[in-house]
């Protein structure tokens, strides 16, 4: 049995029907060429020989003395977390997400591993997909993509296990300590690690006291307007994603000077800003995304490896180039901040920053004094084309997590030459979020026509939508000075 840390513990305490704390990933395979349509089927019953799992996936939560824990299930039952689902008639790309919307939605049962695969077949020419979710309890968004991308291979010859009978390294959760001997372990690190943590929470403590008073170009908590983000969330889910190519989301950046990360933040925020114009409810004040930091660098340590940088979008900016430049402003110095402090300095400062937000979600306080308005996150992802028994990966899309007052998240995943944008938000919430992938593509054209990039084909600025393209968005392509319908727009969503 293990003890879990502050922040792991943190999205088991958080978690209510409204707000299932798991992160997922939606990923779209071709079968290799040759193969039959049983081929989905052969592959689901040889993922159910392998009835064993290794840590992490082999371990349950359980509370004592008002602490977390994990211990090993000893009753593991692997039909319960995987499972074999075919799409309904006509199978396309709207019925899979339909799908996987309600799936992600879906609370797991504490009594047992948190996680659950699907396998769901049915996509036109013999594609199909795996939807697998796992708690943020028990990985976070670097330490996922990682796993799922080491559980795949290389070459179409090479056939692995499924994930949860693949040796991973060395996981926090494969622990076999007892109860007192791992809780006065933790004492101890905490009394040791003293040094490094205090002067992050001081830090943290002292952000927020001056947020109303700094003149500076970092965003500070509570900087953040009252927007249609920060209200109260139902359990039902909205999913939209969007391929783009990196190359071309590189020369933004090279000609702007800035990071592909500043060019994403940007997109992120001229999309944002033509969402909330069309509801007629743009903010005066710049939005602020909360950007997650990974720390997985710095340590070998598994769990939540997480710091916080917060992000001024400035949505409140007409002009794209300048907004871009506001943006590099604002992650510049909060990343110069960030560089000067230690590993235990960065997790104490983030988990010290957005502490708050626990007693403003229950009083209600969030909707007017939030924290900030949005959570952004971008996660690196394999760069060589992987393989499933065969079968090759064409695109991979994350989801991430709403919660209360924070009713859309943006994760942003990287495959090969591609960047996926993934917007996942309460469907109740965060009306028409289908019409964000239309204001992606033209937040990207407007920073691209202000700064002089041209391109030889229409093609070449198109979306990347093959793997995941609708019957409409096989059509030739429409003006896009032309008002776009849900039903015509580009990319996926439900």
């Amino acid at each position: 049995m293990h003890l879990l840390n502050p922040t792991d513990s943190a999205f088991l305490w958080m978690e209510t029907r409204t707000q299932p704390m798991h992160v997922a990933g939606l990923s779209l395979f071709t079968p290799p060429a040759g193969s039959g349509p049983e081929f989905v089927s052969q592959l689901v019953e040889e993922w159910r020989k392998h009835i064993v799992a290794l840590a992490p996936f082999n371990q349950r939560p359980v509370l004592r003395m008002g602490l977390w824990y994990w211990e090993e299930d000893n009753e593991f039952e692997l039909d319960y977390h995987l499972r074999h689902l075919a799409l309904p008639q006509p199978g396309r790309i709207r019925e899979l997400l339909a799908m996987v919307s309600r799936l992600h939605g879906n609370l797991m049962d504490r009594n047992r591993p948190l996680w659950e695969c699907y396998v769901i077949e049915g996509l036109p020419d013999g594609r199909f997909a795996v939807y697998m979710k796992i708690h943020h309890a028990l990985i976070d968004g670097i330490t996922g993509a990682k796993m799922m991308a080491d559980g795949l291979a290389k070459s179409a010859n090479d056939i692995r296990p499924p994930l949860w009978a693949v040796p991973f390294a060395k996981h926090p959760t494969s622990g076999k300590k007892g109860h007192s001997k791992g809780l006065m372990k933790q004492i101890s690190y905490m009394a040791k690690a003293g040094s490094e943590i205090l002067p992050g929470i001081r830090s943290a403590v002292w952000d927020m006291l001056r947020s109303t008073l700094a003149d500076t170009a970092a965003a500070l908590p509570f900087q953040a307007p009252p927007s249609p983000f920060n209200v109260e969330i139902s359990g039902s889910r909205r999913f939209a994603s969007q391929s783009y190519s990196l190359a071309r989301l590189k020369r933004i950046g090279e000609a702007a000077g800035a990071t592909v990360n500043d060019v994403t933040l940007a997109i992120c925020s001229g999309a944002l800003r033509q969402y909330l114009e069309s509801q007629k409810a743009l903010p005066r004040k710049p939005l602020v995304a909360m950007v997650p930091v990974s720390l997985h660098g710095e340590t070998n340590k598994g769990g939540n490896q997480v710091g916080v940088l917060l992000a001024n979008l400035a949505t409140n900016i007409k002009d794209p180039l300048k907004r871009l430049n506001r943006i590099v402003e604002s992650t510049k110095e909060g990343k110069e901040r960030l560089s000067t402090m230690s590993r235990l300095r960065k997790l104490a400062h983030g988990i010290t920053s957005i502490s708050p937000m626990g007693p403003a979600m229950v009083t209600g306080s969030a909707r007017k004094h939030p924290m900030f308005n949005l959570v952004i996150s971008n996660v690196p992802g394999p760069k060589d084309p992987l393989y499933l028994n065969g079968a090759r990966l064409d695109e991979i899309y994350p989801l991430s997590i709403p919660t209360n007052y924070l009713a859309l998240n943006i994760t942003i995943s990287g495959y090969e030459d591609k960047l996926g944008f993934g917007y996942i938000a309460c469907r109740r919430s965060v009306p028409a979020l289908q019409r964000m992938l239309d204001y992606t593509d033209q937040s990207i054209l407007a920073l691209e026509a202000a700064l002089g990039i041209t391109y030889a084909s229409a093609a070449e600025t198109a979306p990347i939508t093959t793997p995941l393209a609708t019957p409409e968005a096989k059509k030739p392509a429409r003006s896009r000075t032309k008002a776009v319908k849900p039903a015509e727009m580009e990319g996926t969503t439900v």
